[in-house]
């Protein structure tokens, strides 16, 4: 079986506060360690009061703290935000707190509406050609060469930098300059098959990766029975149409029923972003992450779970590593 991962975003659900939140991201974080996960990652968002993870390092470092062996990393960290070296020096810092544990993740959106990103201090008006620029100045800041700034902490920690995206630019410049690639499938399919494709085929080898990695996200709950599952789920399928109506909620309670709440093209959106999500029982899921592994080819998966009540979240967590460890 291929590794398997976990992508939280410190989820605030309706009638939990941030730090209730915070401390079911350090449970989860504990016991993907005890389950054997290969890695647990957060994403940076902000300005959304359903998500706890915008000071992405903080919070990878209260993890750090808790945990002993885990990966921990950024799924990712929007560079597009931030200055190369701010980053360099946050996550030479994780690297030198938890050596040989700290993965960062680099995209290139903003994460956030454009009135928040403005707040970031952005600048609105940089080309999309700035971003690769800037992941190799991220990455000539956390080696060895002498570029006059120097990262500190930072500086010659090689902390291992991921490319993520949702698009065959993406694909592009993660083959380009040899590193290893994760695909936002859990929200953006349509290019999935395609952007790997042409990530494999144009891979140069590079000092971090000799051959092509791929990873691919997914939203997964995994409960005792499908109907129960599928029941959990539906806090996702609300939130993602909460983001639709541009209404800024809290991570929503499951509800018996969806027909009430989403219109007919509200359920074909969100049932299209969803389509590679694996709801279901034990055996159903394995079935079904059978079948994606076949027809991607991936060499590492992460899943999110989008589930409102923490205990569900951690059963999920414990019933997912049993589907794992059985193929």
């Amino acid at each position: 079986m291929i590794p398997v991962s976990i992508l939280d975003l410190a989820p605030v659900g309706d009638g939990y506060s941030v730090a209730e939140s915070l401390a079911t991201s350090r449970t989860m974080a504990l016991a993907a360690e005890e389950y054997n996960y290969h890695r647990f990652w957060l994403a940076e968002h902000h300005g959304m009061v359903g998500v706890a993870s915008s000071a992405t390092a903080v919070v990878l470092s209260h993890l750090g703290a808790a945990t002993s062996k885990i990966r921990l990393g950024s799924g990712g960290i929007m560079l597009p935000n931030h200055s190369p070296l701010v980053i360099a020096e946050q996550f030479g810092t994780l690297a030198e707190l938890y050596p040989k544990r700290i993965d960062l993740g680099l995209g290139r959106a903003p994460g956030t509406d454009m009135q928040t990103a403005r707040a970031l201090r952005r600048n609105m008006n940089a080309s999309v050609d700035q971003y690769p620029d800037d992941v190799l100045q991220l990455q000539r800041l956390l080696g060895e060469g002498d570029q006059g700034v120097i990262a500190t902490p930072g500086h010659g920690t090689h902390v291992p930098i991921w490319m993520l995206g949702s698009s065959l630019y993406s694909a592009q410049v993660a083959a380009e300059f040899g590193l290893p690639y994760s695909f936002a499938s859990h929200f953006a399919p349509d290019q999935l098959l395609e952007a790997f494709t042409l990530y494999r085929r144009y891979f140069k080898a590079s000092e971090q990766n000799a051959k092509p990695y791929t990873m691919a996200g997914v939203m997964l709950v995994v409960a005792d029975t499908d109907e129960e599952a599928e029941y959990l789920f539906t806090s996702a399928q609300q939130q993602f149409v909460n983001l639709r109506r541009n209404r800024n909620f809290p991570f929503p309670a499951p509800v018996k029923s969806m027909d009430d709440i989403w219109s007919p093209s509200e359920k074909h959106m969100v049932e299209h972003m969803l389509q590679y999500a694996m709801v279901g029982s034990k055996a159903s899921v394995k079935f079904k992450l059978s079948r994606f592994m076949e027809l991607t080819e991936v060499d590492e998966l992460i899943v999110s779970m989008p589930i409102h009540d923490p205990e569900a979240r951690l059963k999920s967590l414990k019933l997912m590593a049993e589907v794992r460890d059985s193929i």
